[in-house]
């Protein structure tokens, strides 16, 4: 899962799909990076950690991670939370096998909206991120 700094909607995603595989348990691994190194060894910003909070999701423990090019041979799939974070990791790929990994996290060239600047959108962030991890582990269960 990639997002800008990693301190918002990646860790969301993260925390959110590690809990939910987790429950199934499927023993898939899961992270998140962000493609700016700002935060790197931080916690995810408090918001994010209240909203995932009241939904019954700790991600107090996750840390920022800057993505680096290691993440394609260490990772089957790719998730990115907007066109210009998509841009900057394919810009990273190193051969078409690591460009075929990447993705937008939402279906139809969507993009999950940067809640940092506005408050009011964490809560709807969290649950577009939600629904959207729980359909990609039904997706992916079904394509393995």
């Amino acid at each position: 899962m990639v997002c800008l700094g990693n301190i918002c909607r990646s860790p969301l995603a993260e925390g959110i799909m590690r809990h939910l595989v987790d429950e199934q348990e499927l023993g898939w691994e899961i992270a998140s990076a962000g493609t700016g190194d700002w935060h790197i060894n931080e916690p995810a910003d408090k918001r994010s950690i209240s909203v995932a909070r009241r939904f019954g999701y700790d991600i107090s423990k996750q840390r920022a991670r800057h993505f680096n090019k290691n993440y394609f041979d260490e990772f089957d799939l790719i998730l990115v939370m907007d066109q210009s974070n998509l841009k900057d990791v394919l810009k990273l790929a190193r051969e078409q096998e690591h460009r075929e990994k990447v993705s937008l996290f939402l279906p139809e060239d969507l993009e999950v909206a940067d809640p940092y600047f506005d408050e009011r959108l964490f809560e709807p962030v969290f649950l577009q991120i939600e629904e959207r991890c729980k359909q990609l582990i039904e997706e992916i269960k079904a394509n393995n």
